[in-house]
């Protein structure tokens, strides 16, 4: 099977160097940095004033984070002619990284929550990660599946992956992908905290005395290249390939030998039918501090031998963007390739690279260059490459972008609520017992239902000398792994180390952020947590359970709301079935301290008892939760022996723009993906055995489903609730309903997990389940 080349025909670029995309490329291809003195909130506590902030004004009535995504997107579908009109809105899809997302208005909320005993509920529910794709999809009216990625300051990278995922499958016909993050106290106190900014500009790759903050967004139009040629856009590039590596070596520290960051890179090239022989030029993660530009030279010369092409760091010009990063770097070089020249990099303070990178400092070099190699690497030893190729350029090898092997599921567990482990959340199940009779106490509401999870009781079994480093949302992941593990079998250590992780969360590791951003409010730079600070970032957990389980192989981590399981899924069985992983873990959790609760118990639809009736009235409760599942190719799972649980057959994903925290009552986007997975599998709708359920109570989303199943032909099956006493977990709620589903005693027949998001994005996966 021949996949798409992947045409780039649209930037869009809003950096500290400049408010458009060619504004940032006159000033970073002439060496001209755009760090400044940090005018957004008081430095005085920090270790530096610099910053690489954007200086045009944005507006005062919406989040900086969403402002600026939102000028690099126009400016990205203006360069590339795409007129949206004209195309099919519901087969053009929204991916983007981030690592903040809409902080600046979270921050605000919680500083009136901290200091003044007032929350606003609305605000707090509209800042929330997964809300930077349902802002896209709403202010551009696209209609597609719409995913959000956050492995941190690797995340963007991260995203134009998935994006490639989508498109070498078919299943969209463009791509708005990219990343966005603001300047934020968070970010600045949390690594002032750990000694990680440099006092003055940064100096990456040559003094090295750390790195300094930066924002923007970057942003482009993805097709294939055969789309654009039809309608006559130029492919300013060619995106060929992608990487992603665990280190699972330190919380926040690379490997030192840079094995993982190569790894990434070589994937990168195989993927894309090129070796390390066709690189041009590299653009280093280069953040400037130490440990990173120790070990980066290291995985360069790993991959490249004496051969190294040349290698320079933007980030001396645009400062470290975190999510961001991977896309504007993307970008970056991007334009190098079509503009020709090799972006240098600035502020070496006379001092020579000490590894003997040829960093090309000082201005751009003019270079005909054909293959590009962009890295990003961030906390939790996440590595991910991009490589972006000239146009039709020739490979080296086959591309590794098609389907060659059947995936299967081959371990679940899960715990919600009461349930600490598989074996009691099937006992509940099958008793008919609601895992989230707890009531606590609302201010100005009163006594509610919510499902907690004895996170210390389900972690137990950990070392504790690790478990003290790791916040709740770590603990429920590394719980279920560990219960997976215990039911199925631990792996070898060969095969661990061959083991990727996709991490997925609806929300976050909300106590962590919270806590950390109180102990600035309250003490400012000593109230900042160096350890704490280290767990805010959304793939923490998943470089811990790496680290816990010595897992080296593929990493991502999604933070979509309540189609966080799902999207993984899907994502983790496209690589294991294009040969790009032989397993990846599946690990999804959430956690809702009481301010999570209180947020939401003052929206509409939370329910007054612990009597929670699917499809009538009752309104839904809250309730923690986490599930893993391991998914591999059906040759490596017959290699070792695994008994197979199920067959991953479809899936299926969509989106409509109806605004943050709202979903369609018609059902309409709900039932394309539901159709959408059954087409994949071949499956027609009276041959799917069980339907599982995102029935939660509440009606709005009750009925959104009936009337969703009911378009897809599905009205008449047979249906399984397991919200009604697992409760709503949000981003673990798909996973978990699998493990119902298969965590008893896998029944026969074929499944078809349900699940949306509010924000409006909707996914479903159909499975053939056997005894």
């Amino acid at each position: 099977m021949t996949t798409p080349r992947i045409a780039l025909t649209g930037l869009g670029l809003i950096t500290g160097a400049g408010d458009d995309t060619e504004k940032s490329w006159s000033s970073i291809s002439q060496g001209i940095s755009g760090i400044k003195t940090n005018t957004l909130f008081d430095t005085t506590e920090l270790l530096t004033e610099w910053a690489g902030m954007v200086t045009s004004e944005q507006p005062a009535d919406l989040d900086r984070c969403y402002a600026l995504a939102a000028t690099a997107i126009r400016e990205a579908l203006r360069t590339s002619g795409l007129d949206l009109d004209t195309v099919d809105r519901d087969r053009v899809a929204v991916v983007v990284g981030s690592s903040l997302g809409a902080m600046p208005t979270l921050e605000s909320v919680h500083r009136d929550l901290v200091r003044e005993g007032r929350l606003d509920a609305a605000q707090a529910a509209a800042s929330q990660l997964p809300c930077v794709g349902d802002y896209i999809a709403a202010e551009f009216d696209l209609r597609g599946p719409r995913i959000v990625l956050s492995n941190a300051c690797a995340a963007s990278a991260v995203a134009l992956g998935y994006a490639a995922e989508l498109l070498w499958k078919g299943e969209v016909d463009h791509v708005i992908c990219g990343g966005v993050d603001p300047l934020a106290e968070l970010s600045a106190y949390g690594f002032s905290a750990l000694g990680a900014l440099d006092p003055e500009p940064c100096a990456p790759m040559s003094a090295s005395t750390g790195l300094t903050l930066g924002e923007g967004a970057g942003f482009m139009v993805l097709e294939s290249a055969d789309r654009a040629a039809e309608r006559g856009a130029r492919a300013l590039a060619e995106l060929g390939g992608y990487g992603l590596s665990c280190d699972g070596y330190h919380q926040t520290a690379p490997d030192p030998s840079g094995k993982g960051a190569a790894a990434a890179m070589a994937q990168a090239l195989a993927t894309a039918g090129l070796g390390p022989e066709d690189v041009d030029y590299v653009n280093l993660h280069g953040t400037g501090t130490p440990a990173n530009d120790v070990s980066e030279p290291k995985a360069v010369k790993l991959l490249f031998g004496s051969d190294v092409p040349p290698a320079s760091s933007t980030k001396s010009m645009l400062g470290h963007t975190l999510g961001a990063a991977g896309a504007v770097e993307a970008i970056v070089s991007t334009l190098a390739i079509d503009r020709g020249t090799i972006p240098p990099t600035v502020n070496t303070r006379g001092v020579p690279s000490p590894f003997g990178l040829d960093i090309v400092p000082g201005t751009g070099r003019p270079a005909e260059l054909e293959v590009v190699a962009s890295n990003s690497f961030a906390f939790g030893g996440n590595n991910a490459t991009v490589v972006l190729n000239k146009p039709g350029r020739a490979t080296r090898a086959p591309r590794r972008t098609a389907a060659v092997h059947d995936v299967v599921v081959t371990g679940v567990a899960g715990l919600a609520g009461s349930a600490g482990s598989t074996a009691e959340l099937t006992a509940a199940l099958a008793e008919g017992r609601p895992g989230f009779t707890d009531l606590e106490h609302v201010e100005g509401i009163g006594e509610l239902p919510v499902g907690r999870v004895d996170v210390r009781s389900a972690s137990r079994k950990l070392n504790p000398s690790r478990a003290r480093r790791m916040d709740p949302l770590g603990l429920l992941a590394a719980a279920a792994v560990g219960d997976l593990y215990e039911r199925h079998g631990k792996p070898s250590r060969a095969e661990a180390e061959n083991t990727g992780i996709v991490f997925a969360t609806g929300y976050g590791p909300v106590t962590s952020v919270l806590q950390f951003h109180k102990g600035v409010l309250q003490q400012g730079i000593t109230g900042a947590n160096p350890s704490m600070f280290a767990n805010t970032v959304v793939n923490a957990a998943a470089g811990h359970v790496a680290m816990l389980h010595r897992y080296r192989g593929y990493t991502a981590t999604i933070a979509n709301g309540g189609t966080s399981s799902v999207l993984a899924l899907q994502l983790a069985a496209r690589v294991i079935a294009r040969g790009a992983a032989d397993r990846i873990m599946v690990v999804v959790a959430d956690e809702f301290p009481e301010q999570a609760l209180a947020t939401q118990a003052r929206l509409p639809g939370y329910a007054r008892t612990a009597q929670v009736v699917p499809g009538g009235r009752s309104g839904m409760v809250l309730s923690e939760g986490a599930a893993a599942i391991l998914l591999e190719s059906a040759e490596s799972a017959a290699g070792r022996g695994a008994d197979v649980l199920a067959s991953v057959k479809g899936f299926g994903a969509s989106g409509e723009s109806v605004g943050i925290g709202r979903i369609g009552r018609d059902g309409e986007a709900w039932a394309r993906a539901l159709r959408a997975a059954m087409a994949e599998a071949g499956t027609a709708p009276e041959e799917i055995g069980t339907v599982v359920s995102a029935a939660s109570g509440y009606s709005l989303v009750d009925v959104a489903q009936t009337r969703a199943l009911r378009l897809a032909g599905l009205a008449d099956r047979p249906t399984v609730a397991p919200k009604a006493l697992l409760g709503e977990t949000y981003g673990s709620a798909g996973a978990l309903g699998l493990v119902a589903a298969l965590g008893g005693g896998a029944p026969q027949g074929t499944l078809l997990l349900s699940s949306f998001a509010y924000g409006g994005s909707y996914a479903a996966a159909v499975l053939d389940a056997r005894s």
